[in-house]
């Protein structure tokens, strides 16, 4: 069975936009809990236009007292901190997720739009992860499929991947001619992973039209959505998309 995990950034920018707790993200996550979603995540970025540390901290909880449910950070590890952001390496070692997915974006990055190169930041990676399996958290590294790459994610100590799914969905968005190619190299460096003893995650831009066929992908454990979940729910509601996505993900 491959695991949804929500991600409530968009619901917790939706707040952000006015003054008080309008929406409550921790309400909106346990729906989804509710509704079926097997876990949460967020991406708590310093300039917090979304997901705040105290977000972060609550939905630990919540996911804490589902016994079956799994809370996943992802962020950048290198983001120090900033005003009332501690920076993520304090904030996930502080709240202890079952997940933390370490991305390469940047303070000003309008979202995440590429995965590592381990060759470039293997080496300040390494006691990062180390640190974070030693606090019993399980290490994803956000990635594109290149078979160099895939290898030394896992000398570098990761636990899992998370195929960056951007020009994936945008392909099928455009039924590009590039389409074909582009999934034979998210195939080819699942099969990888999977080789190599690693887990593989996707996520970015996945929605109920491209879904279907990612579904396939080999080894495919867990994916991460957010943004089109969200838009969906606009229209279905929020439990009826989360139960859309699952059924999705079930080849219903």
């Amino acid at each position: 069975m491959i695991a949804l995990s929500v991600n409530l950034n968009k619901i917790a920018l939706i707040r952000n936009s006015r003054e008080g707790n309008y929406p409550d993200v921790v309400a909106h996550g346990r729906v989804c809990l509710e509704a079926g979603a097997q876990g949460l995540t967020v991406h708590p970025r310093p300039d917090q236009r979304h997901i705040r540390p105290d977000d972060v901290r609550a939905l630990a909880e919540l996911c804490r007292s589902r016994e079956e449910a799994e809370f996943n950070v992802e962020g950048n590890p290198f983001a120090g901190p900033l005003k009332d952001y501690p920076g993520l390496m304090p904030l996930v070692l502080e709240t202890k997720p079952d997940q933390c997915t370490l991305v390469p974006d940047s303070n000003d990055q309008l979202t995440s739009d590429h995965g590592f190169d381990l060759e470039r930041d293997g080496a300040r990676l390494e006691p990062l992860i180390a640190q974070l399996k030693d606090a019993n958290i399980r290490v994803s590294l956000f990635m594109d499929p290149e078979p160099s790459q895939i290898k030394l994610a896992k000398e570098v100590g990761a636990d899992r991947i998370e195929l960056y799914t951007g020009p994936y969905a945008e392909a099928v968005k455009h039924q590009s001619d590039e389409l074909e190619s582009i999934f034979a190299a998210h195939c080819a460096a699942a099969e990888q992973a999977c080789q190599l003893g690693l887990g593989v995650n996707a996520g970015h831009d996945l929605n109920l039209i491209n879904l279907p066929r990612y579904r396939t992908l080999p080894g495919l454990q867990e994916v991460s959505i957010g943004h089109a979940l969200t838009v969906d729910a606009i229209s279905m509601g929020l439990e009826n998309a989360v139960t859309a996505y699952l059924n999705c993900l079930a080849g219903n």
